[in-house]
């Protein structure tokens, strides 16, 4: 399974900045029973431009390096 060269961290607030900024719409919005909601990178979609890294006011997307 490929991975994604970006992930959101626990401290994502949801706030969706990513959601509109990536040019790929590689993020979803995911449910995680017992725990806020948060977003997942679809790795086939992501081109890591980084442009997320950028614009997330909370810090919470962080680039993933090593083995894709």
């Amino acid at each position: 399974m490929t991975r994604a060269p970006v992930a959101v961290t626990a401290d994502c607030t949801g706030c969706g900045a990513c959601l509109l900024t990536c040019p790929e719409h590689a993020f979803r919005p995911v449910a995680r029973p017992g725990a806020p909601a948060g977003l997942d990178v679809l790795a086939s979609h992501c081109t890591g431009c980084l442009e997320c890294i950028e614009i997330c006011p909370a810090d919470a997307i962080v680039e993933v390096r090593g083995e894709r």
